[in-house]
């Protein structure tokens, strides 16, 4: 893996990774976690490789030829056990890129790896990196109102917590970045885990993050479709009906939520495609064929993409 630096005043470029993190990650002092990466393709030409032992939780900056000012932070999902690289990945990377967006790949702690509280260890990263963009965007050449967060399935959760609890005290300030407002602009979720209620959330992503028997009090507060005010972001969310593993019914509370809220939201539900399609994987579905135009349109409408 590539040495990651600390953020600094510089242009950003290309490829360059960036420590979200200034030293070790609060609460990940006593985490024994190795960073470890695993193939697991089947597929000669198709790489599938998942990431563990996450201690150092960092930003892969992508930098167009012709950036436009629009950031977006991609954080692929694995239920909270493992962060897959490539499918919620590069694939991303692929479609953003040509419309001009700045794409931060990032890494995030998984809370079962040996952290002090573990649960709130995937939001304190998603805070930092909004944080930390919006701090260096004139250097960056970024425009500090043009920050989206784009996650998927667990990251989905890990997003949809952001864009409701980004003022949320998960962690004390370190540094003058934790000064900066963590509130992404607008969030794109893929097929996202959503509600922790144990008849429709993904039970593994749910006993990785908050134990396998948690309390009623802990299923509510890491329910982010109980906590949609008017300051959420807005919102686009992608899936299928036939996914086997998130149940619709997470996308569906979150976008009930949306609404009730007064947030402007988007929600594409498409009757194929299963879970974890990516782009490539639904190719030949409307899943995979549309909802990358759908969403580029839905970044026009809203003034993302100028």
């Amino acid at each position: 893996m590539t040495p990651a630096t600390p953020a600094h005043a510089e242009a950003l470029a290309n490829k360059q990774v960036i420590e979200l993190w200034p030293s070790v990650p609060p609460g990940t002092e006593a985490s024994k976690a190795t960073p470890t990466i695993t193939e697991r393709s089947k597929t000669l030409f198709q790489a599938d490789r998942a990431l563990t032992g996450i201690i150092a939780p960092s930003l892969t900056a992508i930098v167009p030829e012709h950036p436009n000012g629009t950031a977006m932070i991609v954080a692929p999902g694995g239920a909270y056990a493992r962060v897959v690289l490539d499918k919620e990945g590069q694939e991303i990377v692929d479609w953003l890129r040509p419309l001009g967006i700045t794409v931060f790949l990032m890494t995030y702690r998984l809370p079962a790896e040996g952290h002090a509280d573990g649960k709130d260890v995937p939001l304190e990263d998603g805070q930092r990196a909004v944080r930390l963009i919006r701090e260096h965007a004139s250097e960056w050449n970024l425009d500090p109102q043009r920050i989206g967060f784009m996650g998927f399935s667990a990251a989905g959760h890990l997003g949809a917590s952001l864009i409701t609890g980004f003022d949320k005290k998960v962690y004390e300030p370190i540094d003058e970045t934790d000064k900066v407002s963590a509130r992404p602009d607008f969030a794109i979720l893929g097929y996202p885990v959503v509600s922790m209620d144990a008849d429709v959330t993904h039970l593994e992503s749910r006993t990785n993050l908050i134990g396998k028997d948690p309390s009623p009090a802990l299923i509510e507060e890491y329910s982010p479709d109980k906590h949609v005010t008017g300051d959420t972001p807005k919102t686009f969310i992608v899936l299928a009906d036939d996914d086997p593993a998130v149940p619709p019914e997470n996308s569906i509370r979150l976008f009930s939520a949306l609404r009730k809220a007064g947030v402007a939201a988007e929600m594409h539900v498409f009757m194929e495609g299963g879970h974890g399609f990516g782009i490539v994987r639904a190719a030949g579905l409307p899943a995979g064929e549309y909802w990358p135009a759908l969403c580029t349109a839905w970044m026009q409408r809203i003034g993302i993409l100028k």
